[in-house]
């Protein structure tokens, strides 16, 4: 694979490209179907931020190529510019406009002509953001308070609810601050999205799968009542652990119905330690607020039975192999790693500072709720049982 000539990709190769990419495929998988390097697709890719361009069209009232060799053709005869625009079934001053932008009856050349045509259509759109600027300072402003595209957008419509000023799509949000070409948001607020990528990746590239343990009678999800299943019905949580380096750990929760969070610092992954931590928790609601619990199958809830017997809470276990079986844990976990990231060691964290943070995630509005906040749908939960 060395000294190989420089490679310009045709229209073709870069779909096929962009196809792969968008399927979750890395690149150097991508560059070996050219026989090139990862750098080599990356250039490509990075270019719009990993956002697929719009495939570029014609306007069906444009000049065709066609008509355009049809136009020197005539030129080289002699015809008018009113018998071409006849033949063509054109405007004479379409046709006039056209010969005299590309350098006039004698130098006409079809060729030359579409080409620079196809150039001069490259008119981007200016986008929303660029166009109100307030509007991109208040986009600006929640992405630092580490709010996502889509939040931002939802509150913005619920805001003002009658102000299109104020409306943006969270996939112009993604695109203004990926394809910085469009000079609305500072290419440093990239930092501020939780994934902190520099170009977006397709979500088929992260799917990984779990390995799950073994735990004695532990009641399969399969039998968890329907009533929890539909959300309707608040006091179901779901549970976990996050863990960091050094063998440290946080014990997280969401309430199913109202997506709140509940943080737990565990010292060690011991399950004494994890159910002991988790009933503590439970003695901080209302017992019509906590009425199931759902856990993966690691080994920190064994003594899951301890846990039943103290809190009359029951526990169903998802199956091996589902996390999706907890999908709003799964999503509150994706979450906190912008807190708590990877290789990290968790137990620098107070519960102080674990509150801070499950505060912060509660007070963020919600797509799924239709931008309400967990904290004001649970609050609402807790105000009904009293």
């Amino acid at each position: 694979m060395k000294n190989r000539k420089r490679i310009y990709y045709t229209a073709a190769q870069r779909s096929l490209m962009w196809d792969h990419y968008q399927r979750g495929e890395s690149l150097h998988t991508i560059a070996r179907l050219f026989d090139r390097y990862h750098s080599s697709v990356q250039r490509i890719i990075s270019e719009t931020g990993g956002i697929r361009p719009p495939t570029r069209t014609r306007s069906k009232q444009s000049l065709s190529l066609r008509e355009r060799e049809e136009i020197s053709r005539s030129l080289a005869v002699g015809l008018s510019i009113r018998a071409i625009a006849k033949s063509l079934g054109r405007s004479p001053s379409t046709i006039s406009r056209e010969i005299n932008r590309n350098d006039g009856p004698k130098n006409y050349r079809a060729n030359t002509a579409d080409q620079a045509a196809w150039d001069r259509s490259k008119r981007p759109k200016r986008c929303k953001l660029l166009l109100h600027k307030s509007l991109s300072l208040m986009v600006a402003k929640k992405l630092k308070e580490s709010w996502s595209p889509q939040q931002i957008a939802g509150w913005l419509k619920r805001t003002y609810p009658d102000n299109e000023d104020y409306h943006v799509s969270h996939e112009t949000i993604y695109k203004t601050l990926y394809v910085q070409t469009r000079g609305a948001l500072k290419k440093e607020l990239i930092a501020c999205l939780r994934t902190n990528r520099v170009i977006r990746r397709s979500r088929h590239a992260t799917l990984k799968g779990k390995g799950l343990g073994k735990i004695v009678d532990a009641i399969p999800i399969s039998e968890r009542p329907a009533s929890v299943e539909d959300r309707a019905i608040p006091g179901h949580w779901e549970g976990d652990l996050i863990e960091g380096s050094n063998k440290t750990f946080i014990a997280t929760l969401v309430e199913r119905h109202s997506r709140y969070v509940m943080l737990a610092k565990v010292a060690d992954k011991k399950t004494s330690t994890v159910v002991g931590a988790l009933i503590k928790q439970s003695k901080k609601l209302p017992s019509e607020l906590y009425k199931s619990l759902t856990w993966d199958r690691g080994s920190e809830l064994t003594n899951h039975k301890a846990f039943t017997i103290a809190t009359d809470i029951d526990v169903y276990f998802c199956d091996p192999q589902s996390p999706w079986q907890r999908g709003s844990n799964e999503n509150t976990n994706r979450l906190l790693r912008e807190y708590f990231p990877k290789g990290t060691d968790l137990s620098i964290h107070s519960q102080v500072q674990l509150n801070k943070v499950a505060r912060q995630l509660n007070e963020r509005p919600r797509k799924t709720l239709q931008y309400e906040t967990p904290a004001d749908k649970f609050n609402a939960c807790v105000a009904a049982t009293c």
